[in-house]
């Protein structure tokens, strides 16, 4: 939750208007904000939303204000002015920290006001969307001290000094991770290389340190400075994008001339800050069903310009300075705050409902219940696991693995289609607890059919040295009874199990699960040296027969 310090004086200066503090809190709701304190100048506002890093600045608040008081509407007016600037972006940052973007400011001089503000809002964004400066750093400078164009380059942590930020000596950047205050703080961010980013001028002069601290020369700005340079470095490039055109609409609508610059990596060349807009077709259809409102298109215009979009024939064309937008529900979701929910007249009750958990669900906590009650242990896995593990080392061949596409960890790959691989899992990583090992999960696995296919499933499984297929069938006999039906085993094949030592559990002539001991090959694939017996039940059909379905 963003907690951000506005100006009261530097609000009405910029709305053009005299706002009461009441005033402001009602247009701090729109952007789900709230006002925390009022301190003489000072009005202390928390934000709900950390997907709305614009506000988090008095220019970004005021824009939201005069669409508003209909002061302004649409898409603000922002220019940008075409410059040869360059940052040249050196291989060696690939893999450390690859993407860069910039842009220049001319036209009106820094006060102490705007300077905090600044200050504020690279604090907020690095911070908060930014990650703590993992995914996006933001730096200051004063521009006319750097001349182009700027290297962007990893190197040796010992090849390089400089004076960092508030200090006075030299320092190379090993040191710098070592004693300054903001090195120590954030060194864990480069831990795992063995180079470091740096943005060093064709003066040879330190820009910075990325993303650790600004050069005390290039670095710092001053009171009266009439020229800025602001860059970004980060993980994602559009993460980037969007922190650089929040800095230059913020600039832009404080009076200064923006000026692009272009960023050349080996194989392309970019320029910034990149302000494309985008559009989301909008059917007034949803618009009706989602708020329930009868809204006609020069009304649905007419909010929409409010919440600063422009609209167009169906089409909602959206600030370069918003990525929170990803689905027409979010377009309107704004239609809904610029209308005011508090104006929508609630329906009344039609029916009377009682709220309670479903059969399915009772009966599920009822076998859980029956487990833990012969003494085996619940666990908890995620329901993300892997194709290695759900099928390789189970010794079975795929029968229906949903994976993610892009998926951000191979361990966390794909959706586990059943729950005894995520059990081996946990016994093998439990080798060095006192045996007997009993233990069960049931939860949710999904499989492909002609569609993902949701089923609740139980697992259970013991391991110890005389684990076999007679105690699991005692287990299965007793939970079996406790539910007042009947079963039997049927004969089959399962490669996780000993071949003759496996079954298929049937109950009222239904296949529900399979029964056995593990195979061997299975036991050394988790790195296991007891012997384990399983079983595993698909709960929903157990359900159905339960209920004579």
């Amino acid at each position: 939750m963003p907690t951000v310090i506005f100006s009261h004086k530097d609000i009405n200066e910029l709305v053009g208007k005299k706002l009461s503090i009441d005033d402001i809190e009602k247009y701090a709701e729109y952007g789900k904000g709230e006002i925390k304190s009022v301190e003489k100048d000072e009005i202390t506002i928390n934000f709900d939303d950390t997907n709305l890093p614009y506000l988090w600045s008095s220019e970004g608040f005021v824009r939201l204000i005069k669409g508003i008081i209909g002061k302004e509407k649409a898409i603000p007016k922002i220019s940008i002015n075409k410059t040869k600037d360059e940052i040249i972006v050196d291989n060696s940052v690939e893999k450390i920290r690859p993407y860069i973007g910039a842009f220049s400011v001319k036209g009106r001089k820094i006060d102490d006001s705007l300077l905090k503000q600044l200050i504020q809002l690279q604090e907020k964004i690095c911070e908060t969307y930014g990650k703590r400066r993992e995914k996006i750093a933001i730096g200051i400078y004063s521009l006319k001290k750097i001349k182009f164009p700027i290297h962007y380059k990893a190197t040796n942590p010992e090849s390089i000094k400089f004076t960092p930020l508030e200090f006075r000596k030299e320092m190379t950047q090993q040191e710098i991770l070592e004693e300054h205050p903001k090195g120590k703080e954030y060194a864990h961010l480069l831990k795992e290389f063995s180079k470091y980013p740096i943005l060093i001028d064709s003066n040879n002069e330190v820009l910075s340190f990325p993303p650790i601290i600004n050069s005390n020369f290039t670095g710092k700005v001053d009171i009266s400075d009439d020229k800025l340079f602001i860059e970004a470095t980060g993980l994602d490039q559009e993460s980037l994008n969007l922190a650089l055109n929040i800095f230059a609409q913020a600039l832009y609508e404080r009076g200064f001339k923006i000026y692009s610059c272009n960023i050349r990596y080996k194989n392309k060349k970019i320029t910034t800050p990149d302000l494309n807009i985008k559009s989301i077709k909008l059917n007034r259809n949803n618009v009706e069903k989602v708020l329930g409102l009868n809204l006609n298109e020069s009304e649905i215009k007419k909010l929409l310009e409010k919440a600063r979009y422009s609209y167009s024939n169906n089409k909602v064309s959206i600030p370069a300075y918003r990525e929170d937008i990803m689905h027409e529900v979010d377009i309107i979701e704004d239609i809904g705050i610029m209308y005011d929910y508090n104006k929508i007249e609630p329906l009344s009750l039609k029916t009377l409902t009682i709220g309670e958990t479903s059969e399915k669900i009772n009966f599920i906590d009822k076998v859980r219940e029956i487990f833990v009650g012969f003494g085996y242990q619940e666990v908890l896995s995620p329901i993300l696991n892997n194709k290695e593990n759900l099928t390789k080392k189970m010794n079975i061949s795929d029968f229906g693995t949903i994976e993610i596409k892009n998926q951000l960890s191979e361990t966390y790959s794909s959706v586990r289609s059943w729950i005894l691989p995520c059990l081996m899992e946990f016994l093998s990583k439990n080798k060095h607890v006192e045996y007997p090992h009993r233990i069960f999960e049931e939860g949710l696995v999904t499989i492909k059919e002609s569609g993902p296919k949701d089923i609740n499933r139980i697992a259970i499984v013991s391991s110890h040295e005389k684990a076999n297929f007679t105690e699991m069938k005692q287990i299965l006999d007793s939970f079996i009874s406790l539910l007042n039906l009947k079963y039997e085993i049927q004969e089959t094949q399962h490669n996780s199990f000993i071949e003759g030592r496996v079954g298929r559990i049937l109950v009222n002539n239904k296949k529900i699960g399979y029964i056995g001991e593990i195979n061997p090959t299975v036991l050394k694939n988790f790195g296991l040296e007891m012997p384990v017996s399983a079983m595993e039940i698909n709960l929903d059909e157990l359900f159905e027969v339960k209920n004579g379905n």
